[in-house]
């Protein structure tokens, strides 16, 4: 089956169609999607999409851009949600100097103290870095050492991803690879192993060529899970099969029967 390991399926944009959508999944070929919190105002609607689709998981954390808005009562808030049985993971937390809305000292402290809190309850983190490369690498290595983490949305260098890999990090692989002019990011894909990467959406952002700047979701994870196949000289079968493996890895879930 295919995982989706990232995906916000409680964002507005699915507002019009959520529940249709998310009942196409089985038929699509999509057996799993893990819903990462981003907002404060999130964690309740993962919550309910958790409790009301048995193949929807769910992800607890505050965006970088959001993380001027945590105060200590919202980390005792998310310590209680990480107890919930379909939470999986927390995240997604990180760093962004693009838009730099919280300033970097406030996003380091909040992403610094969510790993703590993922190592405190032995969960993994998703790591959301937006040209913040070499701050995300010092606090990973400082703070996540022997963590379980994916790198979504990996958008750095080939060296720096395997690096990752070294330090036992999965890199995150959505809809930006299957872009003409993503050389960068089809380098790493080539020069990292299969057996570190998961797939993933971001949906409702950054959907896959041949639907580039639509609403993105789930059902268009096998165009990257080609264009991987592709790129690795592997059969798109073998993609799937190797991604789900990693996903339930990371994600601590247990092996398909």
């Amino acid at each position: 089956m295919i995982i989706d390991t990232h995906a916000h399926y409680d964002d507005e944009q699915f507002d019009p169609d959520r529940e249709e959508l998310l009942g196409q999944m089985h038929r699509g070929g999509i057996g799993m999607i893990v819903n990462a919190g981003s907002t404060l105002e999130s964690w309740d609607r993962i919550t309910e999409l958790t409790e009301k689709h048995p193949f929807v998981y769910g992800a607890i954390g505050i965006h970088p851009d959001e993380a001027c808005t945590l105060t200590e009562a919202d980390m005792e808030r998310m310590k209680a949600l990480l107890d919930l049985p379909k939470i999986v993971a927390v995240g997604e937390i990180g760093l962004d100097y693009y838009w730099d809305k919280s300033g970097h000292d406030v996003q380091k402290k909040w992403f610094i103290r969510q790993l703590e809190t993922a190592r405190e309850k032995e969960m993994p983190v998703i790591i959301h870095s937006r040209e913040a490369a070499a701050d995300t690498m010092a606090v990973m290595k400082e703070y996540a050492s022997g963590m379980r983490a994916v790198i979504h949305c990996y958008s750095y260098s080939p060296e720096m991803a395997e690096e990752y890999v070294k330090m036992g990090y999965y890199i995150g692989i959505g809809g930006v690879v299957t872009f003409k002019n993503a050389k960068k990011l089809k380098s790493v894909v080539e020069r990292i192993p299969l057996s570190s990467i998961v797939l993933e959406t971001d949906c409702p952002y950054l959907a896959p060529e041949p639907y580039r700047g639509k609403r993105n979701c789930s059902l268009y994870l096998p165009y990257v899970a080609e264009k991987i196949a592709e790129l690795k000289n592997v059969s798109t079968e073998e993609v799937v099969r190797q991604t789900e493996i990693n996903s339930r890895r990371l994600y601590g879930l247990p092996e398909a029967g």
